[in-house]
């Protein structure tokens, strides 16, 4: 691994790491419907992979800024290894939720070092490793289910914890073998001195906009898995339809991360952002005006590409307009916002869905991705030409 660029080595640690937590997710859920708990504690045990990172990716991101990526990525593969091998050792509710905290804190803790490692350099640079990782992630959110699946199915429900819990650590092996170039890469830089808050940080209005846009593409990615299998079911399609039609998203996301090297040197960063908005917001609102399956799999996949288009750009564009020593605490609002999602948005839309329906969730989605994109019409501007100090509102 060690001949590979340092930045094709942290793509690779991370997909390590996402496969623990894609795979975790299939993992506990299935685990703890064998054991026999209800379907609420199934919920709570898969709220647990957000909802604590929700609340410490911000301070997580503030020590990285502060001591650098090394102590936060051994000790991230630390904890989700030990966390995902506990229930191959003891399976029972309260190492489920063990697994399912420590992986979602490892995950966290570990993308934020590598977000920061990989914007580390020039502009044109710093978005193609953005696209590695959106493939990296691709990939493993792939073959973390499968992994987890095949696992259950051959060899067993505990067995599957094993699998995926080498992957993290070899992540942590990994991290050890490269503890000098990643303590050589940390650079501390003074705080600015107009941003000391993290209140401040929204103040800068490229950066607000960027985490307003990330939250929004999180959120509509969120509610397409939501709210497709509850259109499904209502419409009358089998489990397997419903699996067929969520899998062309992901081949889509695929596909589209497969061709942004090739797309981002002749568009710019808000204006691939600004189209997946407005793509999207109209997939959604013609989503629940048809019911056959072919022309539902057509729209998931165009959908797919809108939404897997944006990460790197978003990345890039966070990295870019970071005050210098924030650069991780910015990386960390990021990931609290999306995990804050992951844990409201199905509670929100659930009791709508209840109330209103599943068609009009599809209808609140496209107005909010709308509604982003107006907000934000006027960011092309600062694309690569806008100075922290030049942005305060």
């Amino acid at each position: 691994m060690s001949r590979l660029p340092r930045a094709a080595i942290w793509c690779v640690l991370i997909m390590l790491m996402h496969i623990a937590l894609a795979g975790g997710r299939v993992a506990v859920m299935l685990n703890a419907v064998e054991l026999g708990i209800s379907k609420f504690g199934v919920g709570l045990l898969i709220a647990c992979f957000a909802l604590l990172p929700m609340f410490v990716a911000v301070p997580a991101g503030r020590r990285i800024d502060s001591h650098g990526s090394y102590h936060a990525m051994w000790l991230a593969a630390f904890i989700s290894a030990s966390g995902t091998l506990l229930p191959w050792l003891w399976p029972n509710w309260f190492t489920l939720a063990f697994a399912a905290v420590s992986i979602g804190i490892g995950h966290m803790g570990f993308q934020i070092a590598v977000q920061g490692l990989l914007g580390q350099t020039d502009t044109a640079t710093r978005l193609r490793n953005y696209s590695w990782l959106a493939m990296a992630m691709a990939v493993s959110g792939f073959s973390g289910p499968l992994i987890a699946g095949l696992s259950i199915d051959y060899i067993g429900h505990r067995w599957a914890f094993l699998m995926l819990g080498l992957c993290p650590a070899v992540a942590l092996f990994s991290v050890l073998r490269q503890r000098v170039t990643l303590l050589e890469s940390h650079k501390p830089q003074p705080l600015a001195e107009q941003t000391t808050r993290m209140v401040d940080l929204w103040h800068i209005k490229p950066l607000r906009y960027a985490l307003i846009s990330n939250l929004l593409l999180a959120s509509a990615w969120d509610t397409h898995y939501f709210v497709v299998p509850l259109y499904g079911v209502q419409q009358g399609f089998s489990a397997t339809t419903i699996g067929v039609i969520l899998a062309i998203f992901s081949v889509a996301t695929f596909v589209i991360r497969l061709l942004l090297p090739l797309i981002q040197g002749r568009v710019k960063p808000w204006t691939m952002i600004h189209f997946a908005m407005i793509s999207a917001s109209v997939y959604f609102l013609i989503y629940p005006w048809f019911s056959q399956v072919w022309v539902l799999m057509g729209l998931s996949f165009m959908l797919g590409l809108s939404l897997g288009s944006t990460q790197p750009s978003i990345l890039s564009l966070l990295q870019q307009h970071a005050p210098a020593g924030r650069k991780g605490e910015v990386f960390g609002m990021r990931m609290a916002l999306v995990n804050g999602s992951q844990v409201s948005m199905p509670l929100t839309f659930g009791a709508l869905g209840t109330i209103l329906g599943v068609m009009p969730l599809f209808w609140l989605s496209s107005v909010a991705l709308a509604g982003g994109a107006w907000l934000t019409r006027h960011s092309g501007q600062h694309d690569q030409t806008t100075t922290v100090s030049e942005t305060n509102d």
